[in-house]
């Protein structure tokens, strides 16, 4: 039994990949399923999608791979955060579509609950911020909304999760209703100073306790998947959130190691280890990663979107096929002209937390076209990390949390991209060899727990660097450049 399967449920799409015994990866299967919008500013999924892109691309890589079930000694689960699935403890039918971390319906709420004065206390206990990215007035807005929701959640008839915990459930047959000290970070429910569910947040949000799932390190056992799913009962053995799997595929075990992953959104996560520490300046405080009981904490930044304003260009304006057309339309954009895109569709993140601005161009000229908005969509990116990276700075001595980026992700294939972020941040930008560090977070995870993959230091040493890109902008241009993105951005806030 040498090989590792690892589920990566995303936003847009569902991925299985066969890791080898050498954490190579052997076989990839992919299936993206339908966003729905059903109002602005909300963001759905169908929790039948979710299920079916999962189990369908897990059968699709076991056979692409040429391998037997009986020869994958575990099962690695990561996924996107903070999106909420409840649903019946005995049918096990979603009560309502999954309800996605980018949705904004709860902004209004968040305000009340800031106005009220409960902002300090959520953040001292859960390192988060009231902000409708979070799980737990999303829950709060369903059991309010949908009829009959709260009067069987009470009954204890229903079961919350993150998608790791559906897919949990939903693998096990209903046997194991658990996540992973991650992904319950992030549902503003978690205390994670005490490593357990909060009561006083619980009352405060109206959410019966009886619907949380059991909390478990991000190597533990997890339960076994139901044998007429993949031919035999495989050991479910790793769970992290996407952005924690990404820290830890990118081997980012010591305190000042620093990390940005660039998919739908954009994360950075800096290591912070054994201490939490409190920003000031309007980051996170969370879980990286669980070992024994242990958690190591991380500061994160949260960008809404990065990945996401590339497919806007595909699907919104239609001025790209393909997402690998921007880099040579960037490159082909007129030098004269400062085009300048804040992709605020669903608000902004970190540092910001601004939930009702939307996005905005600034800069158009007569003969502005495809190219320059191609390159300001890619120079979002690069500013928002900037912005991020900042923060952390103020949080975080910045000799103490060193100078170098360590990139994945989608968008950090273009060299464009990153040879922009590295002039931006004024620091270099490693990129490693193998890309899927999500996916091989995860699969780490569960190797490692089954005695396939190595302890963390010898994980640690066999990360691989495929390119460094180091700065070479001007300081005085990098410096104008950033002050008027922040111009742009203040200007849309106020807006």
């Amino acid at each position: 039994m040498n090989y590792v399967l690892a589920i990566d449920q995303g936003t847009t799409s569902s991925r299985a990949i066969i890791f080898d015994e050498a954490l190579k990866v052997v076989a990839i299967a992919q299936e993206e399923f339908e966003q729905h919008y059903p109002a602005s500013g909300w963001v759905e999924h169908d929790v039948s999608d979710l299920w079916s892109t999962t189990a369908g691309t897990c059968r699709q890589v076991i056979e692409r791979a040429g391998v037997s079930s009986g020869s994958i000694a575990a099962v690695g689960i990561t996924n996107q955060r903070e999106t909420v699935v409840l649903w019946d403890r005995k049918t096990g039918q979603p009560v309502h579509n999954a309800i996605v971390w980018q949705d904004r319906r709860t902004a209004s709420l968040c305000a009340k609950l800031r106005a009220d004065g409960h902002e300090d206390v959520i953040k001292e206990k859960t390192g988060l911020l009231l902000d409708p990215y979070f799980s737990g007035t999303k829950l709060a807005w369903i059991l309010d909304n949908v009829d009959g929701a709260r009067a069987k959640a009470e009954a204890g008839d229903l079961l919350f999760g993150t998608v790791d915990c559906f897919l949990i459930w939903k693998l096990t047959g209903g046997a194991v209703h658990a996540t992973d000290a991650t992904n319950a970070a992030r549902t503003l429910l978690y205390d994670i100073h005490q490593g357990c569910w909060s009561e006083d947040i619980c009352k405060l949000l109206g959410i019966p306790m009886s619907l949380l799932p059991e909390v478990k390190d991000c190597a533990a056992e997890f339960g076994h998947t139901r044998p007429d799913l993949f031919g035999r009962e495989l050991p479910i053995l790793g769970v992290a959130g996407d952005q924690q799997a990404a820290t830890i595929g990118q081997a980012c075990f010591e305190p000042g190691m620093l990390k940005s992953t660039y998919g739908t959104g954009c994360f950075a996560l800096l290591n912070t280890g054994a201490t939490p520490v409190a920003s000031q300046n309007r980051l996170l405080t969370t879980i990286g990663y669980q070992f024994g009981g242990r958690p190591t904490y991380a500061l994160e930044g949260s960008i809404f979107i990065a990945g996401a304003v590339v497919q806007w260009l595909r699907d919104g304006l239609k001025i790209i096929r393909e997402a690998k057309e921007t880099q040579p339309l960037a490159e082909s954009a007129d030098p004269e002209q400062s085009v300048i895109l804040v992709p605020a569709f669903t608000g902004l993140g970190a540092p910001y937390w601004h939930a009702e601005c939307r996005g905005a161009i600034y800069g158009l000229t007569r003969n502005s076209g495809p190219a320059e908005l191609a390159r300001a969509a890619l120079e979002s990116v690069g500013f928002q990390t900037r912005d991020l990276l900042e923060a952390m700075h103020a949080d975080w001595d910045a000799e103490a949390g060193g100078q170098v980026l360590r990139v994945d992700g989608g968008m950090s294939a273009s060299d464009w991209a990153m040879q922009f972020l590295s002039d931006i941040i004024g620091a270099p930008v490693d990129r490693p060899e193998v890309l899927e560090t999500t996916a091989t977070g995860a699969a780490w995870l569960a190797g490692m727990q089954a005695g396939v993959y190595p302890q963390m230091e010898e994980f640690a040493r066999d990360w691989s660097l495929e390119r460094r890109f180091k700065p070479s902008m001007p300081e005085d241009v990098r410096d104008k450049k950033y002050a008027a993105w922040q111009r742009a951005v203040k200007a849309t806030m106020q807006a």
